[in-house]
């Protein structure tokens, strides 16, 4: 009798990929989730100077007795930094320390023609100073004076709402601006187009007299800011080698934790 082979079922051996792509699904959540954090600390560290800033240009870590911390604290809170954050930076600011170590202003050159402004909060400015020279150098830049390339203003923004009657308010405001103290304004639509946006510049002593003389509620719909910068005397356009530089000298500087703020002359 003629037998037929046996046939065996059919074993397919494979790698399948479902374990891989699980990996991979994982190393992805894991990657956007570092950004995430690494994001959301950045904000909150940025929170926190901004604060330090805003207690030390008003003068007071109380927001009722300091516009400009007031709208810092406003602006914190649309950006969802957490509530403790806020308050424990406070906290330390009312006792002294948030205005403390030490401030300090460093000036650089960069690439041969931009001036930089650096203003520092530092518990231990040796170590500041290094760190700063060092970031400066690993970006074709050095410690030199360029004081005299800026000018300290005081700058006060606001907003009002447009309407028929909106350009005879913009009038009596930059009227009452100019009896305030004010040097100069520019006038811009808001990004959602139902607002009109009008920037004060001052002298430094004259910032708190008109953020308060600007602010009244018949007289704007919200302050925007209120705080000292250092302006440029002229602008300079950087080539595009020198823009990317730029960036990453900035991108270095301000992710030092004793930095405050970075002023340059280029244009932004």
């Amino acid at each position: 009798m003629l037998r037929l082979p046996r046939v065996l079922p059919c074993r397919l051996f494979s790698t399948s990929k479902t374990s891989l792509a699980g990996h991979n699904k994982w190393s992805k959540i894991k990657q956007k989730k570092g950004a995430n954090d690494a994001s959301k600390s950045a904000t909150i560290s940025r929170a926190q100077r901004d604060i330090l800033v805003a207690v030390r240009t008003g003068g007071s870590a109380d927001p009722e007795k300091n516009l400009t911390l007031a709208v810092t604290l406003r602006r914190l809170k649309e950006l969802d930094v957490p509530k403790d954050n806020i308050e424990r930076t406070l906290a330390r600011a009312s006792r002294g320390k948030g205005k403390g170590g030490e401030a300090i202003t460093y000036e650089a050159l960069a690439f041969g023609s931009v001036g930089v402004i650096i203003e520092c909060l530092s518990d231990n400015t040796t170590r500041t100073v290094q760190v700063v020279r060092e970031i400066l150098h690993a970006n074709s830049s050095r410690i030199a004076p360029v004081g005299f390339m800026f000018q300290r203003r005081g700058i006060v923004r606001v907003a009002l709402d447009r309407s028929p009657a909106s350009q005879d308010a913009v009038e009596k405001l930059v009227e009452l601006a100019l009896d305030e103290g004010a040097l100069d304004f520019e006038e811009s639509v808001g990004e959602n187009y139902s607002t009109i946006e009008l920037t004060f510049t001052c002298d430094p002593v004259a910032l708190s007299r008109l953020t308060g003389a600007v602010t009244s509620p018949e007289r704007c719909r919200e302050l925007l800011a209120s705080e000292l910068v250092y302006s440029p005397l002229e602008r300079i356009d950087p080539s595009e080698e020198i823009a990317s530089g730029l960036d990453q000298l900035i991108t270095a500087l301000e992710a030092n934790e004793d930095t405050l703020r970075v002023w340059t002359t280029a244009d932004s």
